[in-house]
């Protein structure tokens, strides 16, 4: 055998041990619905809120090992008084599949600014759906 397929042997043999030695992560977790409510229940769908409203995000997670992690952001994309894009708060949540309910809620005694807002799903670190919504 020549010096260059032994050295080809040796390369392809170190590729396929450094190939196995690692660990690959793979899941079959999705976003199966995802939506705005004026409910926790998520009997009302909306994408309207009034001032005083509190925001409700319906998720539902399917195919979802236990570890799963979704992550809500709520944003104020162009909301009087506001900087755009300002985040406003920031919620994750470890699961399996099920339903899953995030809510905000204003300050007591105190209105959401007038405008448009969006709640951005993230499914294990990578954004997945974006639900946009507004308060009149």
């Amino acid at each position: 055998m020549s010096r260059k397929n032994v050295f080809a042997i040796a390369i392809l043999v170190s590729l396929a041990f450094a190939v196995a030695a690692c660990e690959f992560s793979f899941s079959t977790a999705n976003i199966a619905n995802a939506y705005m409510a004026a409910d926790a229940a998520g009997s009302q769908p909306t994408t309207v809120f009034s001032q005083d409203a509190v925001f409700y995000a319906i998720v539902d997670l399917a195919n979802a090992p236990a570890d799963t992690t979704v992550n809500m952001v709520w944003i104020a994309v162009d909301v009087e008084g506001e900087e755009p894009n300002l985040i406003i708060d920031e919620v994750p949540i470890t699961s399996g599949d099920a339903r899953l309910t995030f809510d905000l809620a204003n300050t007591p005694n105190t209105l959401w600014p007038l405008g448009q807002y969006r709640a951005d799903i993230y499914l294990n670190d990578k954004l997945d759906t974006s639900l946009e919504f507004e308060v009149q």
